[in-house]
């Protein structure tokens, strides 16, 4: 893995919830982790680690940063936790807090990818079908800051991170399955299972 200098980790944590009913999904335990510490777990080669929204208890120590006003979207978020580094990062990890089979293997896989590729602005994982999974990447801090827009509330994050051209590293087993709806966590819980 990489030394924990070597990059930054953003973790949004914020959201509605609101397709699964208003519940906090980084809250959400999984075989005893809530879905936030199983991605703090992924990420822990980082330092820092920000992590955007509300502020909860974590198994791991992390800086908290919200977007103002909050609930701007991803981009908003996303904004924030660039903000909260310090300006010597070079590279950040950019991840949502409800992939809870993302590993430090994934981050490895994302770093060696983008080290082969000096002149990508980034690299993120894709799906069975090549879609690109925008919050599971990790991506150059100067680049990042240059494409994120003055007024980041209700963006796009696809408009704000395609022309930045990342590289397409394939997703292992189930890294891409996030929990959005209650069918995606029922199929998460019979997983874990």
């Amino acid at each position: 893995m990489a030394s924990t200098s070597e990059f930054a980790g953003i973790v949004l944590a914020g959201g509605r919830g609101s397709r699964l009913g208003g519940r906090d999904k980084p809250a959400i335990r999984l075989s005893g982790l809530s879905l936030l510490d199983r991605t703090l777990d992924a990420v822990s080669g980082a330092e820092p680690i920000v992590a955007v929204g509300p502020r909860r208890s974590t198994g791991r120590p992390v800086r908290w940063t919200r977007e103002a006003p909050p609930g701007g979207g991803p981009v908003a978020a996303l904004s924030a936790g660039l903000a909260a580094l310090p300006p010597r990062v070079s590279l950040v990890a950019v991840l949502a807090a409800d992939h809870p089979w993302l590993s430090r293997d994934t981050l490895s896989r994302l770093l060696a990818a983008l080290h082969r590729a000096p002149e990508s602005g980034g690299a993120v994982l894709v799906d069975t079908d090549d879609r690109p999974q925008w919050l599971v990447g990790v991506w150059r801090a100067v680049a990042l800051g240059r494409a994120l827009p003055e007024q980041p509330h209700g963006v796009a994050l696809r408009g704000v991170l395609s022309p930045l051209h990342p590289l397409f590293v394939p997703a292992e087993q189930a890294e891409t399955i996030d929990v959005d709806t209650p069918e995606d966590l029922a199929r998460t819980l019979r997983r874990a299972r």
